[in-house]
């Protein structure tokens, strides 16, 4: 007696669970809205914006700040960092949204490619003694009358995918201008 022969349902098999894989995270991508949960690690947004004036947006949130009496938060980062994209989602959910809002005027400030000497609005942080953005994000703080109060810790946060919502929670819920 022959073998029988024909083809093999393995692949088959494997192709089919492929294309389904791909169509669920194709339609769950399409249905998820910027500030969502890319992963189970960390939200994710993408709101730095290369066409936005940020010297203007800076401008407008320390005379927001003067009339509030809040700190202005100055978030420079870029879409193409995982780390920026993992503080901005933070930073925009509820729990977050709730604490930065009554504390702080929120600016989000595209820097392009810094690291590859490709920055834009790097002036931003150089006229506040920030002398160089090497890694993104990086976060002023800043008092209404346009102090930096965080020169310690502004260019630490190269690392914002990888430290946890309590930790970063708690560095803007707790600042106040003696713990910068």
């Amino acid at each position: 007696m022959g073998q029988l022969s024909g083809p093999p349902r393995i692949p088959a098999l494997a192709l089919i669970a492929a294309c389904l894989l791909a169509a669920n995270c194709a339609a769950q991508t399409a249905a998820t809205p910027q500030a969502d949960i890319a992963s189970a690690a960390h939200p994710e947004a993408r709101l730095y914006e290369p066409s936005r004036d940020a010297g203007r947006d800076v401008a407008e949130a320390l005379a927001r700040a003067a009339e509030r009496g809040t700190y202005v938060l100055i978030v420079m980062g870029a879409d193409w960092c995982h780390d920026s994209r993992a503080l901005a989602g933070w930073l925009s959910t509820p729990r977050f949204a709730r604490m930065i809002h009554a504390r702080y005027e929120l600016v989000y400030v595209d820097v392009g490619r810094p690291q590859e000497e490709m920055g834009r609005n790097l002036q931003i942080a150089w006229q506040r003694g920030v002398e160089e953005v090497s890694s993104t994000p990086a976060v002023l703080i800043l008092s209404p009358g346009n102090e930096l109060l965080n020169a310690d810790t502004a260019t630490g946060w190269g690392n914002a995918a990888s430290r946890g919502e309590s930790e970063i929670f708690d560095y803007f819920a707790e600042f106040d201008r003696d713990s910068g």
